[in-house]
C-alpha cells in the first residue's frame, strides 16, 4: 500500500450521525476504514462493470432429491470448468444441500455462470457474491 493521504469531507450533521451510526452497527473502529471500503466496494463493481478478471462465489440451495438435478448442476460446472476453482458440498439436512462454487473469470463469463447455475430447475435459492481478484484494491 503507498503512502496514506489524508482528506477532509463536508457532510451535513445529520448525515455525518447516520453514518456513524450504521458504521457503529458495523463494527468499524472509525470512519477512515468505513470509508476506505465504501471506495473499495465501488471498484470492485467497476471491475465487474468493465469485464475485468474478477472471482466470486456462487450459492446454490437444493433439494437433493429433485429428479436428476444434480446431475444438471454437475453436468453444467463440467462446462465452465474454466471458471470454477473450488466447489463445497453441504449437506443442510435429510432433504437439503447447499452448495458453494468459487469461480474466477471475465465479470461477464463470470455472471454467465452463475444465471446458469442459478436458474437450473429445482434450485430453491441461488446467489452470486462477487468480489475481486485484490489486485488493484491495496
Amino acid at each position: 500500500m503507498g503512502d496514506t493521504k489524508r482528506f477532509g469531507v463536508s457532510i451535513s450533521e445529520e448525515l455525518l450521525e447516520r453514518f456513524d451510526d450504521m458504521i457503529g452497527d458495523r463494527g468499524y473502529d472509525n470512519r477512515s476504514e468505513a470509508i476506505r471500503d465504501m471506495i473499495r466496494d465501488r471498484l470492485v463493481e467497476q471491475e465487474w462493470e468493465a469485464d475485468d478478471e474478477v472471482m466470486g462465489v456462487v450459492t446454490l440451495l437444493y433439494d437433493h432429491h429433485k429428479r436428476n438435478l444434480s446431475d444438471k448442476l454437475t453436468h453444467r460446472q463440467h462446462h465452465f470448468h474454466d471458471l470454477i476453482v473450488s466447489t463445497t458440498h453441504l449437506h443442510v439436512d435429510e432433504d437439503n444441500c447447499l452448495e458453494l462454487i468459487a469461480v474466477q473469470g471475465k465479470g461477464r463469463e463470470v455472471k454467465e455462470v452463475a444465471d446458469k447455475l442459478i436458474s437450473t430447475k429445482g434450485v430453491i435459492h441461488g446467489k452470486l457474491l462477487a468480489t475481486s481478484t485484490g489486485t488493484e484494491l491495496s
